[in-house]
């Protein structure tokens, strides 16, 4: 009888501990997106939207796999890293990395029907990808992000 106090005590702050974890990423919701444009192509196993920005290099590259239904996000980077954040108006993940040094690409893969695309696709103004402790990249979410999901999903 003495334990079921402090069991019925962490079951109730456990949602808390939960919202406290998930609110440590970085809100982006009124951070001004980079200038730059997107462009869409089709390719061989599928397609790709890519987001150029001011220096006329790829900032984000984000692939379908139609063969694996599997999305790719992918940002240039000098090393590997274990997370990349992903940020949009209405969710916020950290997925995991691999790193690719022949290409200088910091990737994180998703099933075509992951519901982080549905955000990035459908973000409210602006959508972050952010890697360690450097400065996130905070793009336009245009339609050609839509594209790539949803030739994934066809």
């Amino acid at each position: 009888m003495r334990y079921l106090l402090p069991a019925a005590l962490a079951l109730a702050l456990a949602p808390a501990a939960l919202f406290a974890q998930a609110s440590s990423v970085a809100d982006y919701s009124k951070a001004s997106p980079i200038g730059g444009n997107w462009t869409y192509a089709a390719t061989s196993d599928g397609s790709e939207a890519t987001f150029v920005g001011a220096t006329s290099q790829p900032q984000i590259l984000l692939r379908c796999a139609r063969a694996t239904r599997r999305v790719s996000v992918a940002k240039p980077a000098t090393g590997a890293a274990p997370f990349m954040t992903i940020w949009t108006s209405t969710d916020s993940r950290s997925a995991p990395t691999s790193f690719n040094p022949g290409t200088g690409r910091l990737t994180a893969d998703f099933a075509a029907s992951d519901r982080i695309l549905d955000a990035i696709a459908f973000s409210r103004g602006r959508v972050a990808f952010g890697v360690g402790n450097a400065p996130a990249l905070v793009v336009p979410p245009w339609s050609e992000i839509s594209r790539v999901v949803e030739d994934c999903r066809a």
